[in-house]
């Protein structure tokens, strides 16, 4: 099991031009968030869905990792299998930079989820035109993205982690969103020292035993450097 999980959110790929999806409006670029994160939006107008996602998924190609992620993957070189990230994020910034293991439990954007036989492939183009599924041929392919109303993966690997983890380190996190919002309160009930990264205090900076606020790609690197040095 891990020794240290880190869990990351939006502040640390918007260090790197990933826009955060919602607007100080509560507006999703535009969109209001129940017409594209949800189940029930996707069945109303499934083309506003998929053009949504193409173009995020586009988007992915003009962003590089930032010194937040490359000092997690630089962390993980050194400790292995003893380090976690979980991220919300549905980029793949964390894998471009080295990371390998690595959980997405909102989903990723450049897979695509077929809901005739529920395999993930990867995928870089658009889901526009309605492509078949590359396992099964189904003409039903949607995005493989976790929305609202939805179970994020791998929770049980999560809560696992976390139950076993003597640190747990949260990056770039509103601290309002569950059931993430609530890692540091389990970690913390099973003896985990817990810190908090993050550009100014989220929702639930008082569960954390620490916080610093700053830029991730400021803060990270002298956190990873303090582990391998500890």
């Amino acid at each position: 099991m891990p020794q240290i999980v880190v869990l990351t959110g939006a502040g640390i790929s918007a260090e790197s031009g990933v826009p955060t999806f919602r607007d100080a409006d509560g507006l999703w670029e535009g969109h209001h968030v129940e017409d594209v994160a949800t189940p029930e939006g996707f069945e109303r107008d499934r083309a506003t869905v998929q053009r949504f996602y193409d173009e995020r998924r586009a988007a992915l190609a003009s962003v590089e990792p930032n010194p937040a992620h490359r000092a997690l993957a630089e962390l993980e070189q050194t400790m292995g299998d003893a380090l976690l990230v979980v991220t919300q994020n549905i980029d793949d910034l964390h894998e471009r930079a080295g990371s390998r293991n690595v959980v997405h439990m909102h989903g990723e954007l450049r897979k695509a989820l077929c809901r005739a036989c529920q395999v993930a492939s990867p995928w870089t183009g658009t889901l526009l035109d309605e492509p078949a599924c590359p396992a099964c041929g189904v003409h039903d392919l949607r995005p493989d993205v976790v929305w609202f109303g939805e179970v994020p993966y791998e929770m049980d690997r999560i809560v696992d982690a976390l139950s076993e983890a003597t640190q747990f380190v949260s990056i770039g996190t509103s601290g309002a969103v569950y059931p993430a919002a609530g890692f540091v309160q389990h970690a913390r009930r099973h003896g985990a020292r817990t810190l908090e990264l993050n550009l100014e205090p989220s929702e639930g900076t008082h569960f954390f035993h620490e916080a610093r606020q700053g830029r991730a790609g400021d803060l990270v690197p002298v956190w990873t450097r303090e582990v391998l040095w500890a």
